[in-house]
Order: C-alpha cells, then structure tokens, then sequence
C-alpha cells in the first residue's frame, strides 16, 4: 500500500482491510511515506527505516510493563527498500506503548552497531514515556518507549504571525526557571501553564517574541549528581531524546496520548496576545552520546547514517557532547525538515533558533561546506517560507561563523560580535568606540545588506549562556563552584566590571552605578539596527550570583526570583526596559530604511563628540549614531540621535545642526540624577553644546518646535 496518510480522510475503515496475522494482531502493509505512528480509521501506521538492518520488530506494552504483550516482525513485503511500514488493527491508543528491536551486523570500526537486545525509541516519535515527572528517575529497565498522539487541537482560525523580523523584541527564557520559584505566584510552577499565567506580564513589558530553551524532550536526570549535598540535573536541556517530542514535565498534568495539548493551548494564548514562539532546538548532537553513551534510538537504527564518524568509526565531537548529527546525509536531513515542518504545523510554533548551528554546514567529515545542502533547504522550503531562522554561528570544533554563516537572505545570527563588543566598550575598554557604532548600526562590517538583507543581525549583550545583566556589572570573575568542576567550567571571557566590589555590597555608590550601566546597556541594545534579545530577568536585575554556566542548576541560582520586581532599584530597571522598549517600537527610523529624510540626513550616520566626524581616535570612548527617515504611517520625519559615553569622566558634546523649525529634545538621560526618561510630551530641549555625563547614554528626538 502507497497511500500517503493524509489522503486517509477519502478512505474507509472498510476499505483497509487485515490481509495478514501475525502475533494475534490483524496487519497489512503501511503507509510508507508517513514515518512515526499515526492513527487511521481501524489502526495505527508504524512506519520506521533503517539502511543497514537486516530485520526489524514492533514491540508492543501495556502501559509500564516491563514485557511486550506483542512482538510483530516487519513481514519481507512490508519493506519497500530501507523503509518498513505495517497497519496494526484493533488498537487501542490508550493502552499501549510502543518501541523497536532491530537486528543487523555489529562492527564498531565500520560504525555498525546493530543490537536487537536493545529497545530502541522511535526517532519519529510524538511522545516519550517515564519522562513526565520532573526530577524522577525512570528506573524501569525498558528505558524509552513512544507513546501515539492525537492530533485534533483546534486552532480555529489562527495564521501564522507576520511581525517582521527587524520589529521583534525576542526574550529569552527557560520555561521551568521562568516561574518555578514560590514567588511566581503561579498555580503550576514551572510548567507550560505557568508561562501563559505570565502572558500579562510579558504584555506589560512589551516583549513580542518569546525564546524557548530546548523543549524537546530530554531527559533531566541524564547525569544527575550530588555536590554539596545538592542535587544536579540536565537543567537546561541541551541533550534531546526525541526531536518531535515535547518535554511532558514541563506539563501541569499528565496528557495521555494528547501530549502537546497545554504547549499548544500556551502557544494560541501567546499568538492571541500578540507574542510569537521562537524554538531553540539543538539538532547538532542526541543524549547517546560516545561509544561510552547509551544506545537508545539512533544508534541501533543507523549508527553510521546519523552521526559523523571517523574513518575508525568513532564518533566526531564538534558538539563537544559526545556525538554530532550527520546533519547533511539526506535520511537526516530529511528528518531534520520533517522535524521543523512538524513543529510549525502541528504547533505553529514562528521560528527556531539553532543551537551550534555550524555542524549543520559540516559534511561527515566534519568539513565546512560552502553550499550546505540542509541550510539551503531549510531557506528555500515551502512550509517554512515565513518562519523565523535564527543561528548560533560557531560549534565546539572552532568553526566560528559570525557575519558569513550561508544565509540565502533567509538566515539570521545570533551576533556574537555584538555581545562582546559591546560589553567590551560599556565598560570603558580603549579603543571600541569606531566598532561600538558599527554594531549599533547593523554591524554593515559583518552584514552586507546587499547579500544578506537587512535583518541578518540578532544583537545581545546577555543570554542563557553567560552573566546575566546584573551579573555582568557585578561579577570580574566566574563563580561556579556549585557546578562541581572546581570553576574550571564556563567562559573566562566575559568582558565583565564589578564596578569595584566583587558580588553582593552595600555600597550606594556602586549600586548606583551598577544600576545606570545596566540601564546604558538596555538604552544603547534598544537603539541599535538589527533584533533586540535579552535574557528574562534582566529587566528587574535577576542574578544567577556569578555562575555563568548554571547549566545544572534546578534551583534558585536559576530560577527568576519575582520578589525582586517590588525592590528598588529593580523597579525603577524594569520600568526603564519598558520605557526603552516603547520608545523602540515608536521610532521605525532605528528599526529600518526608511523614506529618504526631507532633512536631508542619511538613514544611518556616525558621529563622535562633534558631528559628522566619525573617524574616532584610539583613544576615544564617545559614540553617536544618528537615525533617520521619513515614517509615512505618521506622516512625519523620524529623527532619533543616541550618544554614549563610556569614560569615567564627562565629555562636552556637540548635536548636529536641524533645519529651522527643528529642535533636539532628550528623550532619555541615564546620567541624569533627577529624571532619565520622559514622556513624548515632556522632553526637554537640549541646547546644542551639553555635557554627556561619565558613564551615560543620552537619546535624543528631532520634532518640530
């Protein structure tokens, strides 16, 4: 049978009729084309592949026994070429649970591992048993089995969102830690329920894009430890089981066979509130592992087809996991795009972010290609044509990808450049004022609007993997100790200040100060050309305590404490995130090209302490950045000029000159003691000669007198 299993709704159950026994259960050929299990009218399609197996078996449960109440071997004519597919009737979905054995040659130098002693997970599987409780080991010997899911969520008339790549606001967030400390106030802490609790305030904030940490499943338990007498986990989930599987702990309750449902139901309030859901999704290496890992999925399907092997059969470790996904074999990179196809379908997720992206230009030798198969398709697919594709440009193996990862127009990056360069001149570093304004204009260095649009560039100055703002002007050193490896784990270069006391002080003067360079970073973040990201908790000074890799960390060291939000200063930070957030989305000129400027200024210009000079000397720690256009929504000029000084002395400034009937106003001053930020009808005027305080950012508006 060659039907594909969307055509099912033309067919009967009477039509699909049994033609063959095996083990008690009524079977017929599958749907080849339709990997995974899916439900049909009387049954259930299993459809797997395996290149090198000589045979293969269905193994059926009863929900958590240890034995199979049926075994099914694929009949020789239930194979057409390495696919095998075979309808099992008279299922209940309710009742089962499902794995495979299957048996080939074993031979590690040729990177054969065929083991039908092993029950192996479907790598198309939508929902993996013993994985819903958080924090409990599956002690079963089974290990990971799959479970069918329905798919009839109803999402009404939804449609994917269309918010332009250069208006997003993305916020990156880890989906337990984001509300699993008691001072969430939510009803079901740590779980997809949870986040959807939070959706007023994510509106309040002003974010419209949220960044999912992995929510494939994964298992949290992988390498769980005591240190300290406190208990280590795979918190963050960097090491996927199952791509096409949520994380059924991060649930409030148990969904059998209906797995998905609460993320579903989050993700329509999320589009319903106008936030998209961006995926950080790690398609670079699995939790097999080594040759020391376990074998629990595509090891004993196609050990040499999905991983990158030496010619000795070892496995290539540009992940630095242990193993790394042979992403541009065609059998993976096919699953890879049924994988992301899935997603936008079935959960209508807006965009991936890919976690150590450059592996998935390697060849299986490791090699970086100039024209990478998988990345040309994943740009150029029809189910994807308007999704979100975000990369991490570099991998563990050195390959270091920012400003010429293969793009096609369709591929953003997370800029690396920007982060540290940025950091690097915040703090007062000699020399980065020229290379501050570049990154605050787009980084046209990196980006070549001609080749790579104008949306190519995704700036941070913080994410998961580092200091979090706070952090970052309070910590010289890394303080991980509590992960186990005696601070050898995480970055040395963080390009952070402590602004003079290392940790927690009372210092008023240092906490002022940490207060106004964290304010500085989100001013000038928010006033630069390309995609603002920032790390959830920023806003209201969250702190991680010094450890920049809490990777394993379930505990408070993670998780968002809310209590700060009603503390000062972290009031007065979050409502500076606000405000800057606002003013971001009011000034399209900072955003984009716009109409040519009646003004007659450039859309994006450089400038130092004087106008229009922006060769900076070395020893300069001033940059200007001038945006402008013609905003046809308004009807109106947009004219917006951001000054920043990162010496610890203040510097005279110059603005440059407006036409008659224009004047400078100061929308933001962080070195102001008194007032920072005003409201459109409150702007001062600035005279054309002022002082830019040490240490501060001023923004300014052009409007008519």
């Amino acid at each position: 049978m060659t039907m594909h299993a969307a055509d099912m709704v033309i067919v009967s159950a009477q039509q699909l009729q049994p033609i063959d026994t095996i083990d008690g259960f009524q079977v017929r050929p599958g749907f080849f084309r339709d990997f995974g299990a899916t439900i049909i009218p009387g049954g259930v399609n299993f459809t797997v592949q395996s290149h090198g197996a000589e045979s293969i078996e269905l193994l059926l449960f009863h929900r958590g026994a240890e034995e199979p109440f049926a075994e099914l071997k694929f009949p020789d004519n239930y194979r057409i070429g390495f696919v095998y597919s075979m309808i099992v009737f008279g299922l209940d979905i309710g009742e089962f649970e499902y794995a495979y054995r299957v048996d080939g040659p074993y031979d590690e130098k040729k990177g054969l591992r065929f083991d039908p002693t092993k029950l192996l997970l479907d790598p198309y599987a939508r929902a993996v048993t013993g994985q819903s409780l958080w924090g409990h080991k599956n002690n079963a010997r089974h290990g990971y089995r799959a479970r069918v899911v329905r798919s009839n969520f109803d999402w009404g008339r939804e449609r994917t969102s269309q918010i332009p790549m250069e208006d997003l606001i993305i916020y990156e967030m880890h989906v337990r830690g984001f509300t699993k400390d008691p001072s969430s106030g939510t009803a079901c802490p740590g779980t997809f329920h949870a986040l959807k609790e939070k959706i007023p305030y994510l509106k309040k904030l002003g974010i419209n894009a949220v960044e999912l940490m992995p929510i494939f499943e994964f298992d949290e338990m992988r390498d769980a430890r005591l240190i300290d007498e406190n208990q280590l986990l795979d918190y963050w989930g960097y090491n996927p089981v199952s791509f096409f599987a949520p994380n059924t702990s991060y649930c409030s309750a148990l969904e059998y066979n209906r797995e998905g449902l609460e993320l579903k139901n989050m993700i329509k309030e999320l589009h319903d509130n106008g936030i998209e859901v961006i995926l950080d999704v790690v398609f670079n290496h699995t939790a097999e592992g080594n040759e020391l890992g376990p074998c629990f999925s595509f090891k004993g399907f196609d050990n040499n087809v999905y991983y990158m092997l030496t010619p000795d059969g070892d496995y290539y470790n540009f992940s630095g996991c242990g193993n790394t996904l042979n992403c541009n074999h065609p059998v993976v990179q096919e699953m890879i795009l049924d994988c992301l196809r899935y997603w936008v379908i079935e959960y209508r997720v807006d965009g991936f972010r890919f976690d150590l992206a450059s592996i998935l230009g390697r060849n299986e030798h490791g090699v970086p290609m100039n024209q990478p198969p998988l990345l040309r398709n994943l740009a150029f697919d029809s189910i994807l044509g308007n999704i979100k594709l975000i990369a991490e440009a570099w991998d563990a193996g050195g390959l270091y990808q920012v400003g010429s990862f293969p793009s096609w127009k369709r591929w953003a990056e997370w800029n690396g450049r920007y982060r540290d360069d940025m950091r690097c001149f915040l703090k007062g570093d000699t020399g980065m004022a020229r290379i501050a304004a570049q990154r605050m204009t787009g980084s046209p260095d990196l980006y070549d609007p001609v080749y790579r649009g104008g949306n190519a560039s995704v700036n941070f100055i913080t994410c998961h993997d580092g200091f979090t703002l706070y952090d970052l002007y309070s910590y010289n050193q890394k303080h991980n100790e509590a992960n186990g490896w005696g601070n050898t784990d995480g970055y040395d270069d963080n390009n952070s200040w402590n602004c003079g006391a290392e940790g927690s002080t009372d210092d008023p003067d240092i906490l002022a100060l940490r207060l106004k360079m964290m304010k500085n970073a989100c001013a000038v973040l928010m006033c630069s050309r390309g995609t603002p990201m920032f790390l959830s908790g920023d806003e209201f000074g969250d702190t991680r305590y010094g450890n920049n890799n809490p990777y394993c960390q379930d505990n408070e060291i993670s998780w968002l404490d809310w209590s700060l939000l009603a503390k000062e200063p972290n009031r007065e930070l979050f409502d500076f995130f606000r405000y800057m957030i606002a003013f971001r989305k009011k000034h399209p000129a900072i955003r984009r090209d716009l109409e040519p400027s009646y003004i007659g200024f450039p859309s994006m210009s450089l400038h130092g302490l004087t106008p229009w000079e922006p060769e900076a000397p070395e020893s300069a720690y001033a940059a200007c950045v001038l945006f402008s256009g013609y905003d046809e929504d308004s009807g109106k000029e947009d004219l917006v000029y951001i000054a920043v000084n990162a010496h610890w002395h203040p510097a005279q400034m110059t603005l440059p000159d407006l036409p008659e009937g224009y004047v400078w106003k100061i929308a933001v001053n962080t070195g102001d003691p008194l007032q920072q930020v005003f409201e459109e009808d409150e702007m001062p005027a600035a005279e054309k000669q002022l002082l830019l305080g040490e240490r501060s950012v001023i923004v300014f508006v052009g409007e008519p007198v």
